[in-house]
């Protein structure tokens, strides 16, 4: 380790060698790698594993607004020296960068047991709150609603970009510990925030980008601290990354006089704006990311997982990508061979067939499956019909319709990950607060029948049907009391009825005497939310039970045999 210059502390934990530090500077480097030279009066953070090399004092980045606070310096980095230290995780651990290899990946159980996460979006989008998270790509679409909506709020894109919202994001009323509280009382078992959206703006401090939430903005590493709170209240912790759709997210600002004219470099926000493609489903063909784009988004990907050690790592559409498969391989490979050191197993989640099939666990946006299936898979889906993050016309789900689609989707062997979009100050919506609260509420009475039991050996009956697939939840399913779902567990079964039947009578066909799927004796039936027992027959038409369930909630009776 070379000597570092009085007056100087350094927090080195990992081994590896720290650089000349000018005086007056302060370094944190908590995972392994090497920090060069730092100008004067610049601290350094350097948590995530890579090497922060020369930063150099800079002028305000052109685009943005003149009232920002802080200068910007750029953090140039050696890509090929991270690049083989992530080939040096690799070669060092059980699992090779490639797919027969990582084959042998399978679900940790701890996973099996999940029912309910919350995830989150929040970030720049959040301070336009118009439109939906897209807005930072749509504010430079010629056209569209949010182009005109910005030239009429902000003024020309020259003259106001995407860039200088920053100073607008203070997020000056965020708490991670409040927000996990709410997330616990809701019944949620895990959380995963978006630790990078399609815009660029790293929401955690970061030795490769300037570009983050601690540098820039709310000054606040906003990953960092929800990790820590969740790691305190025993919550499974997740990120989620959306980098890889940066590619092509602002090219729009390349079709006309806006900021985004010119020449940007790897760790500015508006690079690389290249044109994307006309098909974003396709897999290969134009729009096709460079390879310095993808080796970037390798390096990024591998500073959150060594910076935050998540349980799951969620990856959006897009990396479907042939051209990123090599990549992806040596990023599972990392994060597995990582999780092996640490003494974990972790998940990955993924869409659009990315990985091999048993490599990872599969996610469905806004959507869920027809039928149960024998592998453990993900439904993500927003509170609310128009956007993922905050806007000010959001138009939100019901609690009641939420709850309906979780039990389903547990039935079926699957885990509902319903996203929260926090307003820019970090606070939540009356309306949000009330859904999670309602969802909370159901949970704490009928629990044991979601947390305690597993699917049944049919996932249940009734008339309404599921459309299989992605992008269903823009028309609410019209379940009734003849629809059911069934969980077995503590040796009894549970049914629950979506809707609650006006009468106070159900009818489980699938449960016919002698006939049906339920020839035991039945020892008593309890409706949960009610607390009570409820009269039963069991005969040859099916099991009939007769309990006022109350209310618009699901209804859960636990038949003990």
């Amino acid at each position: 380790m070379k000597t570092l210059r009085p007056a100087e502390p350094a927090n080195i934990q990992s081994g590896f060698r720290a650089g000349t530090l000018h005086p007056a500077e302060s370094a944190n480097i908590q995972s392994g790698f090497r920090a060069e030279t730092l100008c004067p009066a610049e601290p350094a953070n350097i948590q995530s594993g890579f090497r922060a090399e020369t930063l150099c004092p800079a002028e305000p980045v052109k685009g943005l607004a003149a009232t920002h606070e802080k200068r910007v310096f750029m953090k140039n980095y050696n890509l090929e020296e991270k690049l083989k230290l992530i080939q040096d995780v690799i070669d060092a651990g059980p699992y090779e960068d490639n797919w027969k290899s990582l084959s042998g990946y399978e679900v940790p159980q701890w996973y099996k047991k999940m029912r309910f996460g919350i995830f989150i979006h929040y970030g720049l989008y959040s301070v336009p709150a118009f439109d939906s998270e897209w807005y930072p790509r749509m504010m430079y679409i010629k056209g569209s609603r949010a182009y005109q909506h910005h030239i009429e709020t902000y003024g020309a894109h020259t003259a106001f970009g995407l860039k200088d919202f920053i100073p607008m994001f203070r997020a000056e009323k965020f708490d991670a510990d409040r927000w996990m509280d709410i997330f616990q009382k809701s019944g949620a078992q895990y959380v995963v925030p978006v630790a990078e959206h399609h815009d660029g703006f790293q929401m955690y401090e970061s030795a490769l980008s300037s570009y983050n939430a601690k540098d820039m903005g709310p000054g606040k590493d906003i990953i960092g601290l929800l990790k820590k709170s969740a790691d305190a209240k025993g919550m499974v912790f997740g990120v989620s990354s959306h980098r890889l759709e940066h590619s092509f997210f602002l090219g729009g600002g390349r079709e006309f006089d806006s900021d985004i004219r010119g020449a940007f470099q790897r760790g500015d926000m508006y690079w690389p704006s290249e044109r994307g493609p006309a098909d974003f489903d396709a897999i290969d063909g134009e729009g096709s990311p460079s390879e310095e784009f993808m080796q970037d988004w390798l390096v990024r990907t591998c500073e959150i997982i060594d910076r935050f050690r998540p349980a799951i790592l969620y990856f959006d559409w897009w990396i479907q990508r042939v051209e990123l498969r090599p990549y992806l391989q040596k990023l599972t490979a990392y994060y597995y061979n990582r999780a092996a050191e640490w003494g974990r197993q972790v998940v990955i989640n993924y869409k659009h067939d990315a990985f091999p099939f048993g490599i990872a666990v599969p996610d469905i946006e806004r959507g869920q499956l027809a039928a149960p299936k024998p592998y453990r898979w993900q439904s993500d889906t927003a509170m609310c019909f128009n956007s993922w993050c905050h806007t000010v016309d959001n138009r939100y789900k019901e609690a009641k319709d939420i709850l309906c689609d979780l039990i389903d989707i547990n039935s079926k062997n699957g885990t509902l990950l319903l996203n929260i979009g926090p307003r820019e100050d970090g606070t939540f919506t009356e309306e949000e607060t009330h859904i999670l609260s309602e969802i909370g509420a159901w949970l704490k009475k009928n629990g044991e029948a979601i947390y305690e039991a597993e699917p049944y050996r049919i996932f249940g009956e009734g008339p309404t049907e599921i459309s299989e697939g992605g992008f269903q939840d823009a028309k609410v399913k019209t379940f009734t009391s003849s629809d059911f779902r069934f969980f077995a567990g503590n040796g009894c079964i549970y049914a629950v009825a979506l809707r609650p039947s006006k009468d106070g009578s159900y009818l489980i066909r699938s449960f016919a005497r002698k006939q049906g799927m339920l020839n035991s004796e039945i020892r008593n039936i309890q409706c949960l939310s009610q607390g009570k027992m409820a009269a039963f027959a069991h005969g040859k038409d099916g099991l009939r039970i007769d309990c006022d369930g109350g209310g618009e909630y699901p209804v859960v009776f636990r038949i003990c045999l």
